[in-house]
């Protein structure tokens, strides 16, 4: 991981864009599938949402803001000139899905799974698993942007 990241300087600028353009859509893929499959059963992801401790009174909002904040990011990750923003918009809201998995497995009794799609199948390790395997991603695509090696190349020179 972190000596993949700091071998990111030396590799060539191809091979940073192309791994840099897999995260992206990694990521447009994630937030797609799980947008949609939250929309598709928005009934049971609202009634999931409702249980949890955390969520209870503010899930009718969450359950429309966080499908809408996933297509969002994926339609920013689709346009090159944005991708960097699309990349923080990422890790944060993977943050927040980290901690919300954390918080609710340390302190709640009763755990609803308000995920989507195959997600829902997992446990919560394996998720909280996944979770921090796409944080990683984001970080990793973050620093992979174009934009900040030319501006580490260019430090780099002077």
């Amino acid at each position: 991981g972190a000596t993949f990241v700091l071998q990111a300087f030396t590799m060539s600028e191809k091979a940073r864009r192309n791994i840099h353009n897999t995260i992206c859509m990694l990521f447009i893929l994630l937030f797609v599938y799980a947008a949609i499959s939250k929309l598709l059963s928005y009934q049971k992801f609202r009634l999931q949402l409702g249980q949890s401790p955390i969520l209870t009174s503010i899930a009718g909002y969450v359950a429309w803001i966080i499908p809408t904040a996933e297509l969002g990011i994926a339609l920013v990750l689709t346009f090159t000139n944005d991708r960097q923003k699309g990349l923080l918009a990422s890790f944060s809201l993977m943050t927040m899905f980290t901690g919300y998995i954390i918080a609710i497995t340390r302190f709640s009794q009763y755990i609803p799974c308000s995920c989507g799609g195959i997600l829902q199948n997992m446990s919560w390790n394996t998720h909280l698993l996944f979770n921090v395997i796409f944080l990683l991603l984001a970080l990793t695509g973050i620093l992979l942007d174009p934009s900040v090696n030319r501006k580490y190349q260019s430090v780099k020179k002077t």
